[in-house]
This record gives structure tokens, sequence and C-alpha cells, in this order.
């Protein structure tokens, strides 16, 4: 393991880059968001590619800021209706950045911040304070995520979090794959154990209601061709658990590579990149984006994003890479 500067920001803030070698399995990450800027894995023949979609330089994260590429997103990964959520009795107003709704964390979320990054066994541990009112969310949070590769070369992604006040929390990565290292990866073969998704109205927030995925295109039960118009939470049927379960396999058949993603998370947004814009093409990757639900703090019906002063927010999940 070793560090490196990657860049600096236009304020002259240097942007350092860790890299992880393990099993076969080399993994960068950036000081800037959390970014996971590459991971290279063995195919069926055991020759290496990158299977990550990201940028070469820091510019590139810079210039292209939406797509979220590799990020550590937060406070809360995913979208708010009305940009807006009440808590102990105040509502609390949110950067409207995909109007009407606030997105990843608002206009600045964790995924543009520089984070601290100390080595710790086999990884990195990155943390960052979040002050109280930042992008609109009430609390001092305190913030550390740990990246490892473990004996078999998986990517463990471990969040942490504490709070002065009540707020809420949804974290995830924001990495894109292809597993094929090619332009394209709507040819990849998706298994999730999900028997239901959140439907969303015409600005994609949920209706609240959970949807049976069984004769539908969001049937992922039994593998198949990822293809591409996803961009939809699915209720894992596990729900929240203490240690990851394993919930998802992306397979590509031309080089073998075998992604497998377990969590705690009780959800896992699906998004196909049909809009990621240059220099990638539509469906260049596939995100599976490892979270709680949508609105969830507008939604009380499903499980709880709030954390309290005196309880520790923590969640994991696990990239596994193998090849067949």
């Amino acid at each position: 393991m070793h560090s490196e500067l990657f860049g600096t920001l236009p304020d002259g803030t240097p942007v350092h880059r860790w890299t992880l070698e393990r099993a076969g399995v080399r993994v960068r990450i950036l000081s800037y968001g959390g970014i996971v800027q590459s991971v290279e894995a063995p195919d069926r023949d055991g020759a290496s590619t990158g299977v990550v979609l990201g940028f070469a330089e820091l510019e590139g994260y810079l210039a292209h800021p939406e797509p979220y590429l590799g990020a550590l997103v937060g406070r809360y990964a995913n979208r708010i209706g009305g940009a807006r959520f009440a808590l102990a009795g105040r509502t609390y107003a949110l950067a409207p950045n995909n109007a009407p709704n606030s997105l990843h964390g608002g206009e600045r979320g964790f995924d543009k911040r520089v984070w601290d990054v100390e080595p710790v066994g086999h990884g990195v541990r990155l943390t960052r304070v979040s002050p109280d009112g930042e992008e609109g969310f009430p609390g001092r949070l305190e913030v550390s995520v740990t990246y490892t590769l473990d004996e078999r070369g998986a990517l463990r992604v471990a969040y942490e979090a504490v709070t002065d006040a009540r707020t809420v929390v949804n974290l995830t990565n924001h990495s894109y794959f292809n597993l094929a290292g090619s332009h394209d990866a709507s040819g990849h073969e998706l298994r999730l154990a999900a028997s239901r998704l959140t439907p969303v109205d015409a600005v994609q927030i949920p209706t609240g209601a959970l949807e049976e995925v069984a004769g539908t295109r969001f049937d992922f039960r039994t593998a198949r061709k990822v293809g591409t118009g996803y961009d939809h939470n699915f209720v894992l049927d596990k729900g929240v658990t203490p240690e990851p379960v394993e919930i998802a396999e992306l397979y590509d058949p031309s080089s073998g590579r075998v992604l497998t993603v377990a969590t705690t998370e009780p959800g896992i947004q699906l998004y196909t990149a049909d809009h990621l814009g240059e220099p990638f093409a539509p469906g260049a990757g596939v995100a599976l984006e490892t979270q709680h639900f949508p609105d969830s703090p507008n939604r009380p019906e499903f499980p709880s994003t709030e954390l309290r002063p005196g309880q520790t927010y923590r969640s994991e999940t696990v990239y596994g890479f193998t090849a067949r």
C-alpha cells in the first residue's frame, strides 16, 4: 500500500491517491470525495483490467461532478422529496440540486469534500466532520469510512457516524461497474435478491408503495441481462441486517468476471447509466448503490434513517471479485 499526490484543487488543497493491492485485486482511493478511482481484477484467463468507471486525472472529476463516479455519497444518498424534511417538530430546507428534490447530499455533498486519510491494516480510513447546518442538515456529524481489501481480494466498505443532534444519515458508494472493461455494460447479467421495489412519481420520489417485481422487467431474482433504462430502488428481501448478506451478482459473459455484492442495507439503487454524459457512452456502467430507501425522512413507513446523539450509524458493503 502506498500514497501519492494525485492533483491539486483550484484553492491549492492537495489531493492524494492511495493504492491497495491484495489477492490479485488493485484498488485506488482518492482523498477527494472518497472516490474509488479504479479497481483492477482478473478475468477467467487471469488478465487484469479496470472494472469501474473513472478519470485518470483530478480535472476529470472536477469537470464532470454529476455522475458521482466512484464517490462516497452523503449526508443523504439518493433523493429527498421537495428538498425538505421534518424532524423533531422542525422542518429543514435542503438544496434543490435535483429540482424540486435534493440529491446525494446537496450542492456540495461528501463527494466534493477532501477527507483525512490514514492507513489501517490492508486498507485506509477516511474521516471528516460535517458541521451542523452543512447543506441544510442538522447536527455535527463525525464520519469515518474504511476501505479494506480482505484475503480474497474483496473490497469492504465500512461506514460509521455519530452526531450531537438528531439528524438523518444515508451513505453509499457510487461506483459504476463495467466488468468487461469496454464501452458497454448492458450485456452484463444481473441477479438481485429483491422481490419488491419502491415505485416513484414523475420526479423520481417514492409513492410509498412497495410493488412486486414478479412478471415485470424489474424481476432480477433469476439472473438475466441487465440492459438499460433503470434508475430504481429495490427492496432487498433480507431487510436490515447486522452483518453483510450477499444480495446481488453481476456477471460479464465475455470476460467471465463476477461481481458479488453483500450489504447490511435494506435497499439497492440500480442505475444503468443511461445519462452519464461525455466522455462516457450511455450504458457504460452499472451502479449498484446499497442504501436505505429514497425520501425515507418523509416516509415513516420506510426503514428509519434517523440518527440520534448516543447512537452510532453503522453500515457495511462488500464487493467481491471472482471469475468463472
